[in-house]
């Protein structure tokens, strides 16, 4: 055993590997500087992925989530307990339960204890958005203990809330925007649309694996 260990070794000593030079990248990332060409590349990318993409700012926040609640007809949604928006995710669920009857799970117990209610009884779940990715219209969520990825992964709809200064032109400028070489995230969720698939008759089907609705409202920041 130890003379066929000795001559694999002996075999890799005497290989003598070349290192290897730097590849030309035949793909140049897509990149903007522009804040309206950003803004409306992620938009577009997002709506092609069948999400539907509302946009509005600060102030008017609370009575945007309002509408889309109502319109929408949920009566079940499921919230964190944290995020810089929180407070308007709040007051608008309180405007709506004025007239609506609307049902709050706010995810401040453990798993366990609302995994049921959370599977078969909510009707959307609202998260905040870390950053945005212009080029694919993607959304980079990092979630934590007050802001679960179950909130996004597990209701049939996702409400996301993203604020337009966020946005970045590719992946690897979000890498280098967020300083991932000093603090890499243990677990992000990329999301660009509802949930689909075509495993089964290679039949598009939409929120067999999560949700069926993506709802993204683009906070102007003013």
């Amino acid at each position: 055993m130890s003379s066929s260990r000795e001559a694999i070794f002996a075999r890799l000593r005497d290989a003598n590997p070349k290192v290897k030079t730097m590849e030309t990248i035949a793909y140049q990332p897509w990149v903007s500087n522009e804040t309206e060409v950003l803004k409306t590349r992620f938009i577009d990318g997002l709506s092609a992925s069948h999400a539907e993409v509302l946009t509005t700012n600060r102030h008017a926040l609370n009575e945007t989530l309002k509408t889309l609640i109502i319109e929408k007809q949920f009566a079940r949604i499921a919230i964190g307990t944290g995020g810089d928006l929180h407070s308007e995710i709040v007051k608008a669920i309180s405007l709506v339960q004025i007239t609506h009857p609307l049902n709050i799970l706010q995810f401040d117990v453990d798993f366990a204890q609302c995994k049921s209610q959370l599977f078969n009884d909510i009707d959307a779940g609202i998260t905040h958005c870390r950053v945005g990715i212009a080029d694919t219209g993607t959304l980079v969520l990092w979630p934590d203990n007050t802001e679960p990825r179950t909130l996004s992964l597990i209701p049939p709809a996702h409400i996301a809330l993203i604020k337009r200064s966020t946005i970045v032109s590719n992946f690897a400028e979000l890498m280098v925007t967020e300083a991932w070489q000093n603090k890499m995230p243990t677990n992000i969720v990329l999301v660009s649309g509802p949930s689909k698939t075509a495993d089964i008759q290679q039949t598009l089907a939409y929120g067999a694996h999560g949700p069926s609705q993506l709802v993204v409202i683009l906070i102007e920041d003013m």
